[in-house]
């Protein structure tokens, strides 16, 4: 548990530690003479308030996420100076704190620019999907458009970007071998969308990690624990898909035409995929998330002069705002200009927003209220996760934004896993199961009506074909209630019944 005057931090594992708070947030002492926590009837009031500017403001009238989460630190700032009796320099100090109890993962933020336009330009991404591509056979078609999915949208840390290229691409292909369209549109999204879940320098796994006040490597360690079977149940069940559906030759010109565009663009071969040896080697040696970023980002640089031939000045601007790629290619233009540190302010600032309501609503007691008057009656570990999951989903039904049911989960359910003595790697997870990988299959979420228009298969006719992740949450769920790939605080494994 933490102590008062301290906050979490990440140390030089990716794990949480304590460090001491701001002098602004140490001056937030627990409650004075005249100050009180809200009623149940206010904090339900106040938080339905803000779910409901958000889920009409997105879904009926389109308005930015930005504008909507600073009419929601409004409202909860006017209801804590009314129900909680406070004065606005504690809301001041309380959106301090809650910004402050995350700078790690902002800077990690900012980093994730900088290291996706450094493998762009170092010509990794490009080597990933020219060789995925022209490795591909008729035969195993449909489990090797998911492992080629899953590794450019690990590199990328996108699965839009993923589903953008390779994705169109191999639409492409699958249309030309005979196979159903969505079939192969369900095993783009499953691999497209593990990759984001899992990649260090995804924004949601990024996000979902600072959600739940955990370390990011902790936070894809326990990741691994119910994705990795789930991933590999769904690799067989895929094989066999394509044997049972059967594909003709597929042709060599739809590939060759992307071959082509990259390597007329790109110097290939082995040595553009040293960044990533790099960050993977860094990762396995629990070397600090920033750190292997930074690194990476100079191996990459490295890579980008030798190799590729970019000037330094050239280099340098690109990882603050790269100029675009010519191949001739619509789709792989998009892709091999993504990046850069100016990339990140959409959600660098939507991040300091929901820090900031988060630091009002968990200061002021809204979340304990809330916490104990619905989630009191929860005493089972599984219980637990299979309402986090659910709470997810259902944000992303109501209010269509991954993004927001993972900052909303972590504020309402993060102190739950405190009482329970569960790690709040398990949380982190959990957020994304039942927020990253189900807001492709909803047609009205941004995600779904995304991968709809960019692979040309409406959501609900790929939906039941998205194996991965139909079945990641369940076994998130089922291995909870078992208790298996469950840690105490401070990574104890739970051994007892969930």
């Amino acid at each position: 548990m933490r102590c008062a005057g301290s906050v979490e931090i990440v140390n030089k594992h990716g794990n949480p530690e304590e460090q001491e708070s701001p002098p602004e947030a140490r001056t937030l002492a627990p409650k004075r003479s005249g100050e009180a926590d809200p009623s149940i009837l206010s904090a339900a009031i106040t938080v339905a308030t803000v779910v409901l500017l958000i889920s009409i403001g997105l879904v009926v009238f389109e308005a930015d996420l930005h504008l909507l989460m600073a009419g929601a630190l409004l409202i909860v700032s006017v209801s804590a100076m009314s129900f909680a009796r406070r004065t606005p320099e504690d809301i001041v100090r309380a959106m301090a704190q809650g910004i402050w109890e995350a700078k790690g993962a902002l800077v990690i933020f900012v980093l994730i620019g900088a290291l996706i336009a450094a493998l762009m330009a170092s010509g990794t991404v490009a080597t990933l999907i020219d060789a995925g591509l022209r490795l591909i056979q008729p035969g195993w078609f449909l489990p090797a458009a998911l492992v080629l999915c899953c590794l450019m949208s690990i590199a990328t840390g996108t699965a839009w970007g993923t589903a953008g290229t390779a994705g169109v691409v191999l639409m492409g292909i699958g249309a030309a071998s005979g196979l159903p369209l969505p079939l192969v549109a369900g095993v783009v999204v499953s691999g497209a969308c593990f990759g984001d879940k899992m990649s260090p320098i995804s924004d949601t796994t990024n996000l979902a990690a600072m959600a739940a006040r955990t370390g990011l490597y902790q936070h894809i360690r326990s990741m691994l624990m119910t994705t990795g079977p789930t991933f590999v149940l769904v690799l067989i069940a895929y094989g066999l898909a394509g044997r049972h559906f059967g594909a003709k030759v597929i042709p060599a010109d739809d590939v060759q035409v992307f071959s082509d565009a990259i390597g007329a663009t790109y110097v290939l071969g082995w040595v553009t995929l040293l960044p990533l040896a790099v960050m993977v080697g860094l990762s396995l040696l629990r070397v600090d998330a920033r750190m292997s970023m930074a690194v990476t980002i100079l191996v990459a640089g490295g890579v980008a002069m030798l190799v590729q031939h970019v000037a330094v000045g050239d280099w340098l601007q690109a990882l603050w705002r790269p100029a675009g790629v010519d191949t001739g290619v619509e789709v792989l233009d998009g892709l091999f200009g993504r990046g850069g540190v100016t990339s990140m302010w959409w959600t660098l600032m939507l991040s300091l927003e929901a820090l900031a309501l988060g630091g009002v609503l968990s200061r002021f007691g809204y979340v304990r209220v809330l916490i104990h008057g619905m989630l009191g009656a929860i005493r089972r570990v599984g219980s637990l996760v299979s309402a986090t999951i659910i709470g997810a989903l259902l944000c992303n039904i109501g209010m269509g934004e991954a993004y927001m049911s993972i900052i909303l989960g972590g504020q309402l359910f993060r102190e739950k896993y405190e009482e329970m003595g569960i790690d709040s790697a398990v949380l982190s997870r959990s957020l994304e199961e039942g927020a990253t990988l189900t807001t492709p299959l909803i047609p009205w979420t941004t995600a779904g009506i995304f991968f709809a228009a960019t692979l040309g298969v409406p959501t609900l006719n790929f939906l039941p074909y998205a194996w991965l992740n139909l079945l990641n949450p369940l076994v998130g769920i089922a291995f909870a209630y078992l208790g298996w790939g469950l840690w105490r605080r401070r990574k104890t494994p739970l051994n007892a019944m969930a």
